[in-house]
């Protein structure tokens, strides 16, 4: 399912365009790959085409793209032109949400059906006049010290980001988790240190109000990452807004909760919504 198109993304495809079907474009989250997506593809790919890229620092692209969230939104932007790719149902997962931020910014959206972002903030980073970043507050200085604790540290932070994917207070499933653990061990911390400086270094709170198609915000009641205070903020600033809770869910509603999740994205599929 794996193949390469004409832009330097390494991605996974499945399904094909059908009549009256909007295709769908999976943007993971950072240290992880498409392959994230499986329940997506089982769910979708007899419906539409299913295409989910590698972006850049991770899986199979590496590096053969500049390490940076623009680069990343420049790539894919490529992708739908090599594709032909129209009307599409763009969806954004963590770090993807701002890559589809970003080609929205630096594109335009006459592409794009809507977009789905996937529990992820305007501003990752928390300063003295915004606190809706990361829930344990990581501000400027204490990111400085994570990144130059990624490399030296890759293995005992791997398994920590994967046990924070799932709803806080449960027992995540023990395929998925140790799926999770493995995939993001597996890794490359110098390619995602670059990665993670350019996404903690976005601003797309301005951005908001300029979008200009719908977009669902799928949000995790117990994400230990993002309070619902995020989802809400935003859709108080974007002009066409819905907000998505997943109950059972944490940062990953796509994995924690998928026959919900891809109920959703039929929906947009079909033009349902």
């Amino acid at each position: 399912m794996t193949a390469t198109s004409a832009c330097r993304l390494a991605i996974r495809s499945a399904g094909k365009i059908r009549p009256e079907r909007k295709p769908v474009v999976l943007l993971h989250g950072w240290s992880c790959h498409g392959g994230f997506f499986k329940p997506q593809f089982s769910a979708l790919a007899g419906e539409t085409l299913v295409i989910a890229p590698d972006l850049p620092g991770h899986g199979g692209t590496g590096d053969k793209a500049e390490l940076a969230i623009e680069s990343a939104a420049d790539e894919v932007s490529e992708l739908f032109r090599a594709e032909n790719l129209r009307d599409v149902v763009l969806v954004g997962w963590s770090m993807g949400a701002h890559v589809a931020y970003s080609l929205v910014e630096r594109h335009g959206s006459a592409r794009l059906a809507c977009l789905v972002v996937e529990d992820m903030t305007a501003k990752v980073l928390n300063d003295d006049g915004w606190r809706l970043g990361t829930s344990d507050g990581t501000d400027a200085g204490r990111n400085a010290e994570i990144l130059c604790a990624i490399e030296p540290y890759w293995p005992q932070f791997s398994h920590r980001i994967a046990g924070r994917i799932f709803a806080e207070g449960s027992e995540p499933d023990p395929k998925l988790l140790a799926f999770a653990v493995s995939e993001i061990a597996s890794a490359d911390p110098k390619l995602l240190r670059p990665m993670w400086a350019s996404l903690t270094s976005q601003d797309f709170r301005a951005l908001l109000s300029e979008i200009d198609i719908p977009v669902h915000l799928a949000t995790g009641a117990r994400s230990a990452l993002y309070r619902r205070d995020v989802a809400l903020w935003q859709a108080e600033h974007i002009r066409q807004a819905t907000i998505h809770t997943f109950d059972a869910s944490g940062h990953a509603p796509h994995l924690e909760e998928p026959d919900k999740f891809n109920a959703l994205l039929l929906d947009l599929v079909t033009g349902v919504r």
